[in-house]
């Protein structure tokens, strides 16, 4: 196996292993024993522990967001199907059964310190798929697009949290869906109505 395919291996087996058992859980030892990989050839990729689950964040980061907005925007054709497929789309994966929760709202919770690189990492991740409910906030034509991803967004933590926690993971997103409906029918409501009217 070539240097670089070994890497990937090790950054595939570590996303693995640190989604289902949690990063400080998940030693060394046990990546190196799943992955087939040596301990000299880690070191020489990685120089810590750290190091290896900047990686795996990085590498799930663009694995996930492709493949999650890829399957909103094939199941809707809309920004406001999209918006309701966000939550569709959260369904589906909350039925999987490597569905652990969230890598980035687990690795906040096992990181504390708000410094570190991977805070800033998972960070990044949430900006991104705010940013991305935003883009379809706007197109749709709200009024108030920043208002409305933030209800969204928080919509969405929550949901993926409480199919997490509670187990009732498609009550978690049906009930998240149905609260974005009537979210996104009162931004669209409130920008039909006319503001300031003159009343007799």
């Amino acid at each position: 196996m070539a240097l670089q395919q070994r890497r990937e291996v090790l950054i595939d087996t570590a996303i693995e292993l640190f989604a289902e058992h949690g990063y400080h859980a998940t030693g060394i030892d046990t990546i190196l024993a799943k992955s087939g990989v040596s301990k000299k050839t880690l070191y020489r990729h990685f120089r810590s522990k750290d190091e290896l689950i900047l990686a795996a964040l990085k590498k799930y980061d663009s694995q996930f967001r492709n493949s999650f907005m890829r399957q909103i925007e094939e199941r809707a054709g809309t920004p406001r199907e999209r918006l309701l497929a966000v939550y569709d789309v959260a369904a589906h994966w909350f039925e999987q059964s490597n569905f652990y929760g969230c890598m980035y709202i687990n690795a906040i919770g096992e990181f504390s310190d708000s410094g570190t690189a991977i805070r800033q990492v998972c960070k990044d991740f949430k900006s991104q798929i705010r940013n991305y409910i935003e883009d379809l906030c706007r197109s749709m034509g709200a009024e108030n697009p920043v208002e409305l991803a933030e209800e969204l967004a928080l919509l969405m933590e929550g949901a993926i949290v409480t199919a997490q926690v509670s187990q009732k993971r498609g009550l978690a997103a049906k009930t998240a869906k149905t609260a974005a409906m009537a979210l996104i029918g009162q931004a669209m409501q409130d920008k039909a109505s006319p503001r300031n009217e003159i009343r007799p």
